[in-house]
Parts: C-alpha cells; structure tokens; sequence
C-alpha cells in the first residue's frame, strides 16, 4: 500500500514523518501523471505544485483556515489530500470532481477560482471578516507569478499590506502562466529568484548568532548591508511587506519551516518559492506551455491525442496571410499566445505582436490606443476573460467608435473547465456596447471570410465570437447578414454560429415527423433588422430560436421584439438556451441535452408550436 492510500482527509499529511514526505510527492506526481492522461487537464501546473501543496497541508487546517488559490490550475493535489482521491477519474467530467476550486464539493475549497489575479483581494477580505467578527483561522494566499501580471493583484497587493492584516501570500515563481511570463513584473522576479543565497544565509546567521544578543546587535546593519545586494528591487519589501525567500519549492521541509515562520508573523508576509513547472515529467518540464491544459495523452510518451484543427488554428493562420499583406495589422493576447492560434503571428511579426501577460482590460485599453493612431488591432482572447474587458469596450473603444477587432475565442460551452470558463454571456455584453458588430462565423471558411471583412469592411468595433474546436456538419460559407439555409413551411428556426450543426440534425427529425422546417443562420447578431427572418415569420407564423447562450440578453428576446415591432402576429414563439443558470463542467452534447437545448429539444418544441 502506497503512503497516498492513507491520506483520506487533510489533517492526514500532518501525521506523516518526515522522510514520508519525498517518496508520498512521488506518488503524487504518478497518480496526477496516470489520471489526467485519461481526463485532459491542467498537468504541468500540478506537477510543479505538488510540494508546495503537501507543505500548506503539514502548516494549514484547511478546513478551517482559509486557503486562497488564484485561478485553480494547481489545485488537483490538493483535492487529492482533502479526500477526493477516490473520485479523481471523474475529473472534469460531466457529475465529476471540477478541475477547479469550489465550495459546493468541499468544505476545504474556501473559494471559487477560475480567472486570475483575484486571490489577494479575497484572501484581504476574509482576513477582514475574521478579525472583525473575532474569529480563529489563518489566510493564505496561493497566487502564480503568472497571475502577478494582472493589474487587480497589484491593487490587492497594496490593499493588503497596508492593512496590516495578518495573512500569508505563497508567490509560486515558475516563470510560466500558460505561455512564459512576460512584462516587468516577470523581471523583477527574475533578479530575485537567481539570489537564492540571502535565504540560506537568514537561517544560517539567525542559528549562529541568536545565542549572542550584543554579537546579533553588532552584525545586523552588516545583514541588512548583504540584503539590499542579494535582494535588489523587492518591491514587495517596499510595499510593506516581510518577504521570505526565494526558497526552493520543491524542499517540503524547508517549505513548511518558512510557512510556519510566515504564519507566526501575524502580519501581511510574502513566500517566494522558485518552483519548475512540470517538475518529474521529462515532456512537461520541457513543454510545460503545451501540457498546461491538456486533452488526453499517452502517460509514457507524452503524445497527446489530437482532435484535428480549430477554429484557433485558422483564426490564426488567416491573421498572418492578411499581415503579411498589411503592414497595419497587429495582434496582442493576453498570456494566450497558443490558446488562441496567435503563437504563428508572434513568430512571423514579432514586431507585431503583443502579449500583456493575464490583464485584459489593459490590453483592450492599450488596442484603442493602437487603433486611434492608426494602426488595425486584433485582439484574440477567450470569451470568458474579455467579460474582464467590459469597461474598456465601452470607454475606450466604443465611445470613440475605434476600429478595433476582437477574436471571441472559446464562444459558447467549452465544455470540461466549466463554469468559469464557458462563453455564454458575450452576447449579451457585446450586443450592449454602442456601435459593436459581432459576427458569428459557422464554418472554417466563414471565419476567413469573416475576419477579413472585419478588418477591412466593417467601421468601428467588431467582434467575431467562434467555438473550441473544429468545424461540424456545416461547411458553406456566407458573409450576408441572413443566410436562408433551407425553406420550409410551417416553422422558421433561426440560429447562429455553431448551433447551425445542431439545427440541422434537428430539422431532418422534424422531415421525418411531417414538419417542413425554414432555417435562417444569423451571421451577424448586432443587424438592427432582419428581413429574411421577418419574411419567413410571416409565412410561417411559428418562431424556434437555440442559443447556446444565457436567457438574459439572448438574440431571440430581441428578434421576438423586432418582430411584434413590425407587426408580425405569430401563432407562437419558442427560445431555446441556458436559462439563468450557472452551466456545469461536462461534454457540449451532455449539456446542451440537460439543458434542452439539443436536437431531441428542438423536435419536441417543433412538435409543440406545430399543434397551435
């Protein structure tokens, strides 16, 4: 029996000898390693987290303490250790353990994570309630250098230094975020992180000399003298706060001496530990971008098990033909150079590219200063990090009406990361920004056609929402605002992007049922009018509209609007989507059925409207 077959609950880690700890990190690392080859994952992250983790467990009662962790890629381990093991094929799967924090599965997950450079502010809040309701527990926060690139983990920074709450903030400097850090922040830790002596000798001089107060007294300035050499520009020191570090974080015992000093301060304290991202997996810590998030794989090889090309992939390839046609065209992501197809650009026109680091809201600010003087910005980012971008939209974009395109990646469910990361609220956020365009392209061949339009014949801000993954049964291309896919007799179903795959299952069920369905594809949602929608209303008399977005803000709302407008009396109306729920992790199929938003869903509705 392996050392990880004892641990069933965190206080577990606690009884272990010291010389358990290495060969248990061990079996850590082959149990992730086994485990999300088989379910996809964030690997390199975990794999490089593993003795920082098993540390805060030995110091921490997580239970009752409060540990923070920004975004939640590294959080496996620590579901191991509070009693998830068991569960752990479930991963990411549809009724399965989050690849992510949550508090719903577990009382030890003390927040919810996702998105980055936020764990801080909410480590600071917690702290507040617990002194001002005189409670007993500690706070940590867990935050990655690749988060410190975020603008909102330096206003927590300051917030919580200058509070002087007592909280520990464990900084894991791997010098990666999904793509290698960039930015002055990454710099800065850089000349810190290759000072690793000044630790070794605090502990050292502290041993030697505490026994001899006058000899202490005397060689202190002589210390602080070493430190500014050893450790330049610490900002952290300067905002107020003891920095601990750099430590080696991968030494549990030298860790957990460092978090228990750290906790003992009863003060705002930084840990720096130096950690390498895909630690004891040969092809992670070579690649660690590349098994950051990953799809299933071969555990031996590494190979992982392609799904064929993406719509992030022709995104991408279609930016360089135009660039290399167009010296005014420039792309910036943020910290999503791989993720969103840009990697081939930043290779091509490094001049031309821009990654930020995880700030979004800067680099929609930073694309309306690009677009004023006159340059064309596209900005590629997920949909689920451009809803941190929604001041900027409006303030800076939209007032001024710039011409700027935004790449909407990841539009729709995304399926095994879940809540946190499933586009479904851009449509609702786009279509509120004065003088936004949004474009929604079903096919590898409308995404080409469509991003070029964007570029060169659309004025002000344009936004094309497209989904993870590859193309489907649909492979026409069309750039009119209506496209009238098919004409039918006695029900109009209208929908857009990617679920035109989906309606089209759906209609050839209904020919089989006698209904003669009409289906118009939207390619662009943000048309004041739509003519070929109203044409077929009128014949038909019947509207079905799938969304695979929330009900609030969805298209149908709005065509249902325009229609009664206009004067169009149906004999009934029905609008598929994802209602005001928050959507769980699973496939898209599994929660389109649950949501009712499926093939099977359409029928029924079809059945329904068609009796009336």
């Amino acid at each position: 029996m392996g050392i990880i077959e004892n641990i069933s609950c965190s206080n577990d880690i606690k009884k272990l000898r010291p010389e358990e700890l290495k060969p248990l990190c061990d079996e850590l690392r082959a149990f992730l390693i086994e485990n999300v080859s088989k379910t996809g994952g964030h690997l390199a992250s975990n794999l490089g987290a593993v003795e920082l983790t098993v540390a805060l467990h030995r110091v921490y009662d997580t239970a009752k303490d409060r540990l923070i962790f920004d975004v939640g890629h590294q959080c496996y381990v620590h579901k191991i250790i509070t009693g998830r093991r068991e569960r752990f094929s479930t991963l990411r799967q549809y009724g399965g353990i989050s690849g992510f924090p949550k508090p719903y599965e577990s009382g030890d997950d003390a927040f919810i994570a996702g998105h980055a450079s936020n764990s801080v502010s909410v480590a600071l809040g917690m702290a507040k309630a617990r002194t001002l309701l005189k409670q007993d527990y500690d706070v940590v926060a867990f935050i990655g250098d690749g988060a410190l690139t975020g603008g909102l983990s330096y206003e927590g920074l300051v917030s919580a230094a200058a509070s002087g709450e007592p909280l520990v903030i464990l900084l894991n400097d791997n010098n990666m975020s999904i793509d290698p850090n960039v930015g002055g922040t990454a710099s800065l830790l850089q000349k810190l992180r290759v000072k690793p002596g000044y630790r070794r000798f605090k502990r050292e001089y502290r041993e030697l000399l505490n026994n001899v107060p006058p000899l202490y007294s005397f060689n202190h300035k002589a210390k602080e003298w070493l430190k500014t050499r050893l450790l330049p520009d610490n900002m952290f020191s300067a905002m107020g706060y003891e920095y601990l570090g750099p430590v080696d974080g991968h030494d549990v015992q030298e860790l957990e001496r460092v978090l228990r000093t750290a906790r003992d301060m009863r003060k705002p304290v930084i840990v720096h530990a130096v950690t390498k991202k895909g630690k004891g997996c040969t092809y992670a810590e070579e690649h660690p971008e590349r098994y950051h998030g990953v799809g299933p794989f071969d555990p031996e090889t590494g190979e992982v098990y392609s799904g064929g090309e993406s719509f992030s992939e022709v995104f991408g390839k279609t930016l360089c033909a135009l660039a290399d046609k167009d010296e005014r065209i420039a792309a910036v992501t943020a910290a999503m150079a791989s993720g969103t197809g840009l990697d081939r650009f930043a290779l091509r026109f490094p001049k031309r590219f821009s990654d930020v680091g995880i700030a979004e809201g800067h680099a929609a600010a930073m694309v309306s200063g690009m677009a004023k003087q006159g340059l064309i910005p596209v900005f590629a980012v997920y949909s689920s990090f451009l809803q941190r971008s929604y001041d900027m939209l409006i303030h800076d974009v939209s007032l001024q009406k710039l011409h700027v395109v935004f790449g909407v990646d990841r539009a729709g469910l995304v399926g095994s990361d879940g809540e946190t990361h499933h586009g479904i609220y851009d449509v609702n956020f786009l279509r509120s920004v004065p003088g936004m365009t949004v474009l929604c392209p079903a096919s590898f061949g409308e995404l080409r056609a469509m991003l070029e339009e964007a570029i060169y014949k659309v004025d002000g801000p344009v936004a094309i929402r497209y989904p993870r993954g590859g193309e489907g049964e649909y492979r026409e291309i069309s750039t009119e605002d209506e496209q009238l896919v098919r004409e039918g007799a006695d029900i109009t179903v209208v929908c857009y992007g990617a679920m035109i795959n989906d309606v089209l299952d759906a209609v050839r069920r209904m020919e089989a049922e006698g209904i003669s369905a009409e289906v118009v594809k939207l390619n662009k949602i943000t048309y004041a009018k739509f003519p070929r929608v109203f044409a077929s209303l009128q014949k038909t008399g019947r509207l079905l509209m799938p969304e695979e977005v929330c009900a609030i803000g969805c298209v149908g709302r709005h065509l249902l609007a325009q229609a009664s407008e206009a004067g169009l009396h149906l004999k009934g109306a029905r609008f598929l989507n994802l209602g005001d729920n928050i959507v769980p992790h699973g496939t898209r199929a599994l929660l389109l059925r649950d949501f009712g938003v499926d093939a099977d869903a359409m029928l029924r509705a079809a059945q329904e409207l068609c009796r009336l």
